[in-house]
């Protein structure tokens, strides 16, 4: 946990901060021990009363532009496909093995052979569960390596 100092410093106008290690000031605690910390400060001229650490600018977003962060979270929030990998008669096992592994990002050999499998003997088969955007793309991957597949949305979640 870090160690948070709210209070006022009082400054005068050629006053410099520029904590150095083991001042009270520039401790901290955790993980992040090394990061720094943009603040914003204001010097008032002489007369003024010196100058004082004012709170950080908080930047907003242009309207129409969406951060980094409302992407993941809008993508979090989009209901869940399920991409439905078929049985067929053309294609060997070992080779539907390499295509789940090359196509699906982090597919183990176990997880691909069970998916095989499990396919070969019930018709079909769960590969991954996932947004809609990334379902369709595994989707058209898969085809396009010569499987059948096909995506439909995931009842209840992930």
């Amino acid at each position: 946990m870090e160690t948070a100092i709210c209070s006022r410093i009082a400054l005068s106008p050629n006053h410099v901060v520029n904590p150095k290690p083991g001042d009270k000031l520039s401790q901290h605690r955790g993980p992040c021990a090394n990061r720094g910390i943009l603040m914003a400060v204001s010097v008032s001229g002489p007369g003024k009363g010196g100058g004082l650490l004012e709170r950080p600018t908080i930047e907003k977003t242009t309207p129409g532009r969406e951060s980094e962060f409302d992407l993941k979270k809008s993508r979090k929030m989009a209901p869940p496909y399920r991409v439905i990998l078929h049985n067929d008669n053309y294609n060997k096992r070992e080779y539907v093995v390499q295509v789940l592994m090359k196509v699906i990002p982090g597919m183990t050999l176990d997880n691909a052979v069970n998916i095989m499998q499990e396919a070969h003997h019930n018709g079909l088969a769960v590969v991954i569960i996932c947004s809609q955007v990334d379902a369709e793309e595994h989707c058209m991957q898969l085809r396009g390596n010569g499987l059948h597949s096909s995506i439909e949305p995931a009842s209840g979640g992930c």
